[in-house]
């Protein structure tokens, strides 16, 4: 088939390595390039990136909707647009008359929205997966033509659960194209009443109160606002990002008391405790919790405090 990719970040580059292996990608429509690291340096979207390595041609329109833009890429006459993370929404006069497909980051109709990888493990969800839709008028409100189910592990983070649903996209946008050629495919309504959102995250997120909350909800907070936000907090004078942590039995923390930082990185909370895993240090690189508490045996007992940040979106 001939097709038209629109995306941007990382999540769609499985898929479109898989399209063009199998069929003529026309053309890839990205966000345009933004400044970027410590030098504010124009960089490509991850997906524009990947679309010129493997050779494509490439649109980075400001706006996708602009005449001049709408009419460029419907004159391509490709027979489906396959979108992933474009961060456009795709106008009712550029889809007009088109087979255009989505792929979204849940199980529809849960975690509509911009973060639905991050929301579902921060809620502590066991499984999430991928939606193949129509696109609609309301944001991921369109057909379901296909779903992908994925397990999320206790000590997964939303960069790994992020990395594995990516990797499920090829084979369901494949079979929603397939069906698409054949004249078989058939989409089901979303339930409404099961609808949820995932909503951008925010800086402020990266606040935690270990002493307030119990220690599944600490857990899937931490690992589910890694990378980004993170958790940062106090440890006595020492402020850290926790980046991974699992949950233990509350008998591993000596203090009755919740906020307390222990040996071996246990940390009791309101219910409950959590083991840290991973810990970074502000200003310097992940860590294993070993390596970070080697010469810090002075942490041990002190008390573990949220640090705000600002309220910066995602």
């Amino acid at each position: 088939m001939r097709v038209v990719f629109f995306g941007s970040g990382a999540f769609g580059i499985p898929t479109l390595e898989a399209l063009v292996a199998a069929h003529e990608v026309a053309l890839v429509v990205s966000q345009p390039d933004r400044p970027a690291g410590r030098g504010k340096v124009l960089t490509a979207t991850p997906l524009a990136a990947r679309a010129v390595e493997l050779g494509l041609p490439v649109m980075k329109p400001q706006d996708v909707n602009e005449r001049a833009s709408r009419d460029a890429i419907r004159a391509l006459g490709a027979s489906a647009w396959v979108v992933i993370a474009f961060g456009q929404k795709l106008s009712r006069e550029l889809l007009d008359g088109v087979f255009a497909i989505n792929l979204h980051g849940s199980l529809l109709p849960a975690y509509r929205g911009a973060a639905p990888i991050q929301r579902a493990v921060m809620d502590g969800c066991i499984e999430t997966g991928v939606s193949v839709i129509s696109l609609a008028e309301r944001m991921d409100a369109g057909l379901v033509y296909a779903t992908a189910r994925c397990p999320i592990e206790p000590r997964a983070t939303s960069d790994e659960v992020h990395d594995q649903l990516s990797l499920l996209g090829p084979a369901v946008i494949e079979s929603v194209l397939a069906q698409h050629a054949a004249g078989t495919l058939v989409g089901a309504q979303q339930d409404e009443s099961k609808a949820t959102r995932a909503r951008k995250l925010l800086k402020a997120e990266a606040t935690i109160d270990l002493a307030g909350m119990d220690a599944r909800t600490a857990r899937a907070r931490i690992n589910g606002l890694n990378s980004w936000p993170g958790c940062t907090v106090l440890i006595g004078d020492v402020a850290v990002k926790l980046l991974r942590v699992e949950e233990v039995a509350s008998d591993r923390a000596v203090h009755a008391a919740p906020g307390i930082f222990e040996s071996g990185g246990v940390i009791a909370t309101r219910s409950g405790a959590i083991q840290v895993i991973e810990i970074q240090p502000i200003g310097k690189r992940a860590m294993p919790i070993a390596e970070f508490l080697s010469g810090r045996a002075q942490l041990r007992g002190c008390p573990v405090k949220p640090m705000p940040a600002a309220a910066e979106s995602h």
